[in-house]
């Protein structure tokens, strides 16, 4: 079936775009469609059907596929022809909380609508080229009868029949990436205040992460074990170096949005008394 399968892409912007050129890379008749017009153009070219309307689209794909802005442009997008999209397969690759991944799905379901949600964990250059990856959950027959068809986009990978569950590692790890990327950005402040090449101390800073970042299976069996006793570099520990740190980027101009968190993290701890306790204790802290 998947070979044949047709598929409606809703959202052309970057990944939009990107997800419709792998399904026709892969063989499968694309329709797309857009709110404003324009952006299809080079699919139309390499194959796609460009809808003239929103009806159009979705009555063309056995599998719909929403890119759009966010869960708002979701139900504005489908809700005027939610009926023709009853018995069809919608997957929606929008970014959406997973609560709001939860609702569409019921939504879905009160519309006879078979629902899977999913995120992207790839840029559009990426899609459909080692190193993608996509997650999903919630219906497991639609994942399994659009398996091949999702193969074409980066490794799928499905999470469980709760569909807030993509959703939820997707902002998980990006916020991981987001507070990585901040960190570096504060640090890179810090060195530019001495007149040092950020683009130098970028390549220092790859190499550090990269080996701290090893330790993080560590900190997940520490944190699943909930024992945090330390013998070395405990908490009262690390608040002298948060200490420090704080004190080094206000002499060096450097804004504290990203340290003074971290920071008051730990002086709530030490505070309440775990200070002889592991940094990992933090997610205590944090939940």
């Amino acid at each position: 079936m998947a070979e044949h399968t047709t598929v409606t892409v809703l959202g052309l912007g970057a990944m939009g775009q990107a997800l419709a050129a792998a399904f026709l890379k892969g063989g499968h008749p694309t329709t797309v469609w857009n709110r404003s017009p324009g952006k299809d153009a080079e699919l139309v070219a390499a194959g796609a059907t460009g809808a003239a309307s929103i009806a159009t689209a979705v009555a063309a794909g056995e599998v719909v596929v929403a890119v759009l802005l966010d869960h708002a442009s979701v139900h504005s997008v489908l809700d005027p022809v939610v009926e023709h999209l009853r018995g069809r397969q919608l997957i929606n690759l929008t970014s959406t909380a997973p609560e709001d991944s939860r609702e569409l799905a019921r939504w879905a379901a009160e519309h006879g609508i078979d629902y899977l949600d999913g995120g992207i964990m790839a840029v559009p250059p990426m899609i459909g080229q080692p190193g993608s990856s996509l997650l999903y959950s919630g219906s497991r027959e639609v994942f399994d009868r659009s398996r091949e068809m999702l193969e074409l986009l980066g490794t799928a990978e499905y999470f469980g029949d709760d569909p807030g569950l993509a959703a939820l590692y997707d902002f998980a790890l990006l916020a991981n990436m987001y507070t990585m990327f901040t960190g570096f950005l504060h640090a890179a402040a810090m060195v530019a205040s001495a007149g040092q090449s950020v683009e130098a101390f970028a390549h220092r800073a790859a190499g550090w992460v990269s080996a701290m970042t090893q330790s993080l299976p560590e900190f997940g069996r520490i944190i699943e074990s909930g024992d945090y006793a330390a013998e070395v570099q405990h908490l009262a520990f690390q608040k002298a170096a948060l200490d420090a740190i704080v004190r080094a980027s206000a002499d060096a101009g450097v804004a504290l949005d990203v340290v003074a968190p971290i920071k008051s993290l730990i002086d709530r701890q030490v505070a309440a008394g775990h200070g002889a306790l592991a940094f990992e204790r933090t997610f205590e802290e944090l939940r």
